[in-house]
């Protein structure tokens, strides 16, 4: 078996000239070649031999994206080491977690912030005995040195370290919505299989033409595998650094590609309809007939059939009008966007195909290498996760538990034992914790997750999260999670979009004053009171939010409300809140 990272000589050999990843410096976006990629990953690599990291060590990488993230990580493949990242929003504990459980003695720090964070951890008694930066606005303390004079004076030359079947490429730590974090082992050979199943799943035609823009943090195993995917076939991938600002890079960079999560297009939606809502009648109408016509050309795609001449035109049309302009704030060449991390409603992804915005959903684990099911390009079928990726094998266990086998299954949780033998059956089937079903075209449909069910007091069971994609879709509403474990009723706790609230409020005649205040208002209130009503009218009536509360800030990665994918830990929101919570429950 051969290492991750062999795709470096092979491109260069290819094409050597042809650029190989772009970042932002100084206001505007640069790009290395292949060439210059690998001569400068070559010298990091051996950089790190000089400093005494061997095959197997393990080094962290604590940052925002950037290329600096990637030319690290592919120096610490490269020679055989074991790359630990970590999420570039976690705090000094979990910081001090990771470096402890996996034994990192060298970590690559991002800003300022997470600089700090680091050289409190130096004189922790930690492994940690080194801090690499790469910005040079940083005042550097002991034990630290900047990436450029780190890797100065090394050689450009290197004999890439074969790895074989078992060895370790990374452990990634999954945040988990449950427990502590656990660092999750995946081989190079994992990687390699991974990416060659989704080139034979996709066919994609002239691959190194394309463009990706890594938004997603590389920390997380989505990002990262696509990312090693597409450089491992040549294509560019351009780094955001700061992902609030999105929307500006799409349109700089102009990708072909990029992965998301559900909630990057919730939001478009949610926003494309408020605007339509609130906007003429006659908008209203050239809106509907577009998203018709629309609908009509995606299920012929969708079907693989040809498209009448009189509807083609209808659709041009509709481009023209409607559909360009979202196109172009994208970017204007986006075409394949994997969207993976948490569930997205049939009614999001049928809208997108509808405007000639196909995404390409997908379901996978960190503890899966990413995709095990996904929306291949033709029959797909709406309010799935598509169909078996590669040699990926699925059974469905006892309370519908969905069980996977494949090579994109980890070797297990590091210095785990016990709970890598947990999640494994006696036949090796991985216990994924998501519950759901193989249709008869082979189509994986996700129930839930086995722990989110809830069972109210009257024993009824709730499946939360189609419930609270519902509510999300809206405009005016940025987070919710359901409580009704144990309950008599439905309870929610609501985070409100403040950007759509802040025009709200002023024809509702409310002055801001501040969130606190405003999220408790009458006006307010029964403003959200009727959007619930509205939205949850065809729901039966146990599944129904008999009460709920508005947040006045939004939920914080940093505090491990929610993941860095966004998705809510509830047990923690619960704990945090439950004052609030029990308020709800205490009136009768």
């Amino acid at each position: 078996m051969s290492n991750v990272t062999s795709f470096l000589q092979k491109n260069v050999n290819q094409f050597p000239e042809k650029p190989a990843i772009g970042f932002k410096k100084d206001h505007e976006w640069k790009e290395l070649s292949w060439y210059k990629l690998k001569r400068i990953v070559y010298k990091t690599a051996n950089a790190l031999k000089e400093n005494g990291v061997k095959e197997n060590d393990k080094v962290s990488i604590y940052a925002d994206n950037s290329a600096e993230w990637i030319i690290f990580d592919l120096a610490i493949m490269a020679i055989g080491a074991v790359t630990v990242p970590v999420y570039s929003t976690n705090g000094e504990d979990q910081v001090e977690y990771i470096i402890k459980d996996s034994g990192a003695e060298i970590i690559f720090a991002g800003n300022q912030e997470q600089y700090n964070v680091c050289q409190n951890l130096l004189n922790k008694g930690l492994p940690l005995k080194q801090i690499i930066v790469s910005k040079k606005y940083i005042k550097l303390k002991e034990n630290s040195s900047y990436l450029e004079t780190f890797i100065e004076s090394a050689s450009e030359d290197l004999e890439i370290v074969e790895r074989g079947e078992d060895d370790l490429a990374t452990l990634i730590y999954t945040s988990g919505t449950t427990g502590v974090p656990k660092g999750v082992m995946i081989t190079h050979s994992n990687f390699i299989k991974a990416f060659d199943a989704h080139m034979e799943f996709f066919k994609f035609r002239n691959f190194e033409e394309e463009h990706s823009l890594a938004f997603l943090p590389l920390t997380h195993v989505f990002e990262r595998s696509w990312t090693l995917l597409c450089l491992h076939f040549g294509a560019k991938v351009s780094f955001l650094e700061n992902p609030k600002l999105i929307a500006s890079a799409l349109t700089e960079v102009k990708p072909t590609m990029m992965c998301s999560v559900p909630r990057f297009y919730q939001k478009i939606y949610a926003g494309l309809n408020e605007m339509v809502n609130s906007g003429s009648d006659l908008k209203k109408k050239i809106f509907s007939w577009s998203i018709e016509n629309g609908a009509l050309v995606s299920e012929k795609k969708r079907l693989n059939q040809s498209i009448p001449f009189g509807l083609n035109i209808k659709n041009k049309i509709a481009n023209a009008l409607v559909f360009g302009k979202v196109k172009k704030k994208l970017g204007g060449k986006l075409w394949f966007m994997p969207c993976g991390g948490a569930s997205i409603s049939a009614e999001v992804t049928q809208f997108f195909d509808a405007m000639g915005i196909h995404i390409t959903v997908g379901y996978g684990m960190t503890e899966t290498t990413a995709t095990i099911t996904a929306f291949p390009f033709i029959k797909y079928k709406y309010g799935t996760a598509g169909k078996l990726l590669g040699d990926s094998q699925i059974k469905i266990g006892e309370n519908d538990e969905i069980l996977v086998k494949g090579s994109g299954i980890m070797k297990g949780y590091y210095n785990k034992p016990e709970e890598t033998a947990k999640v494994f059956d006696e036949n090796g089937w991985m216990k994924t914790g998501d519950a759901g079903f193989m249709d008869e075209e082979g189509n994986l449909v996700i129930t839930d997750r086995i722990k989110d069910l809830m069972k109210t007091s009257n024993g009824k069971y709730i499946a939360p999260q189609p419930i609270e994609n519902m509510f999300s879709n809206n405009n005016y509403i940025n987070q919710i999670m359901l409580v009704a474990e144990d309950k008599p009723y439905v309870t929610a706790v609501i985070v409100p979009n403040f950007e759509s609230m802040t025009e709200k409020i002023k024809s509702l005649g409310v002055t801001f004053t501040n969130w606190v205040e405003v999220v408790k208002n009458e006006k307010v209130l029964s403003f959200y009171h009727q959007l619930i009503d509205d939205i949850q009218k065809d729901l039966p009536g146990f599944e129904k939010i008999k009460k709920f509360v508005l947040m006045p800030a939004d939920f914080e990665i940093q505090s491990g409300e929610i993941t860095p994918t966004l998705k809510i830990k509830r047990n923690i929101v619960i704990q945090k809140y439950k004052s609030i919570i029990d308020a709800m429950y205490h009136h009768e």
